[in-house]
């Protein structure tokens, strides 16, 4: 991304929401009526150049909602990814073998880049030094191929060799389940770290928290929240042009595009939230600036990747995040029973489980 940040107040529609509902973020059928399928895929489509487009405009045999990831490799069968499978299509938009499915074509890459980048790879090259892109609507392509290297550091990506299309769901109220786990007992909002693995559901659960908090859980006697979300991937709002595609709640204002330490700061003095959100904490400059914003009241909200508490201890940054006392709940999750699943809710003051 360039270095021109966007800073943004998300309205929102009225909050409808149930209580009883699993703790498995998962993309149910009745989520997605079965005719909108085929208008998903072809939205989708648009990405790509002739072939792929009318491979994906084709699409019977996987619906819309089960697919996770779409996977270009230069001379290897076209892949999407479920849940819990991997599906190869071939040119018709079938599901096939490996042999007997269409294999991606160098050019198939250059033109879903030309058409990714609006034909502007340059505008793009902060993105492409961390190895992804991100689409209107937050989905986030993932990019290898050729580093090209400068004193020591990654300037751009040449002669591109794969493209992951990973798809950005939006599932409201998921976050419903676990929510008053996250407050203490004069209702206050916790410090808290969601941890998983990959592919786990931790930024869709991330987005539901926000918007919750933000617009207020009168069932559970909390007040909506001043929130101020610190995207620096662009996966939590989906700006596009300075235009939310998620929905974040009433009183969440978006900083989009800038990096989390920056943009902690810029938050803080600016905006005065009572909660800050941010995903995949991770780097030396996050702690520093996430300590300058603990010191004015400010709660946290924030994700990172790993897969149980033993392993986030092992990670040096969050080791010393934990050392300090920095968060107050983590909640554990994995792909167990779906993306989503809830493995555990911790309060880590006293080691409890709750």
């Amino acid at each position: 991304m360039s270095q021109h940040y966007t800073l943004s107040v998300v309205q929102a529609p009225k909050l409808k929401q149930n209580l009883a509902l699993p703790t498995t973020i998962q993309t149910k059928e009745s989520l997605f009526r079965p005719d909108q399928s085929t208008a998903l895929w072809a939205d989708m489509a648009r990405w790509f150049g002739t072939d792929v487009r009318s491979i994906l405009e084709n699409i019977k045999a996987v619906a819309f909602y089960e697919v996770e990831e779409l996977r270009l490799r230069v001379d290897q069968p076209l892949l999407v990814r479920t849940a819990d499978k991997d599906l190869f299509l071939d040119s018709e938009g079938g599901v096939t073998s490996p042999n007997k499915a269409y294999f991606v074509k160098r050019e198939d890459l250059a033109c879903a880049l030309e058409r990714m980048t609006h034909s502007s790879v340059y505008a793009v090259e902060e993105d492409l030094r961390q190895g992804f892109l991100i689409l209107p609507g937050g989905n986030r392509v993932g990019v290898t191929g050729e580093a090209v290297i400068q004193h020591g550091k990654i300037q751009t990506m040449k002669h591109i060799s794969s493209l992951n299309l990973r798809i950005s769901r939006d599932i409201p109220g998921r976050g419903l389940k676990i929510l008053p786990l996250l407050l203490g007992t004069d209702g206050t909002f916790s410090h808290t770290l969601l941890i998983s693995p990959p592919r786990a559901g931790k930024t869709t659960l991330l987005r539901d928290l926000i918007r919750l908090i933000s617009n207020g859980v009168p069932q559970i006697g909390l007040i909506g929240l001043t929130v101020g979300v610190v995207d620096e991937r662009g996966e939590l709002a989906g700006m596009w042009q300075g235009v939310p595609t998620y929905n974040l709640g009433y009183r969440t204002d978006v900083l989009d595009g800038c990096p989390k330490a920056s943009g902690m700061n810029m938050m803080v003095r600016s905006m005065a939230p009572q909660v800050m959100a941010m995903d995949e904490l991770g780097h030396v400059d996050d702690v520093t600036a996430l300590m300058d914003a603990l010191r004015t009241g400010v709660r946290i909200l924030s994700t990172a990747h790993a897969s149980s508490l033993e392993e986030a201890r092992n990670r040096p940054i969050l080791a010393q995040m934990f050392a300090q006392g920095v968060f107050e709940r983590l909640v554990v999750l994995s792909r167990k029973r779906g993306p989503g699943t809830v493995e555990g809710v911790y309060d880590l003051k006293t080691g409890r489980f709750l």
